[in-house]
């Protein structure tokens, strides 16, 4: 049984950093993408990054390039993302989600599998 398990979240301040990081667990991860979204009360997921199996490929979402890093350990089956100078915009609940191959890494639909989400505030 696949599970993915983020944690970091919590409560950090505007310009401050954070780092969210999520467990994979329950099958061979090799070849897949791994990415971040993030989901305010009634609004869409959002995309937020994503890498490819061998972290050649990053993508990010105009909104957090340049402040936002996402990188994994594939040893660990692991998935990180580093906030830095993060924004009250910023906050939300963020989910790591995996996808077998690297179809469409920006579209939620593509994605096979995901987290429990994990609240980041970001305060003024």
């Amino acid at each position: 049984q696949v599970q993915l398990v983020e944690s970091g979240g919590g409560l950090v301040q505007a310009g401050g950093s954070l780092r969210l990081s999520c467990a994979a667990s329950g099958r061979s991860f090799s070849g897949y993408t791994m990415g971040w979204f993030r989901q305010a009360p009634e609004k869409v997921r959002e995309f937020v990054a994503a890498t490819s199996w061998c972290g050649g490929s990053t993508y990010y979402a105009d909104s957090v390039k340049g402040r936002f890093t996402i990188y994994r350990d594939n040893a660990e089956n692991r998935v990180y993302l580093q906030m830095n100078s993060p924004k009250t915009e910023d906050t939300t609940v963020y989910y790591c989600a995996v996808a077998r191959g690297n179809r469409s890494p920006l579209v939620a639909t593509m994605y096979d599998y995901w987290g429990q989400g994990s609240k980041v505030t970001v305060s003024t």
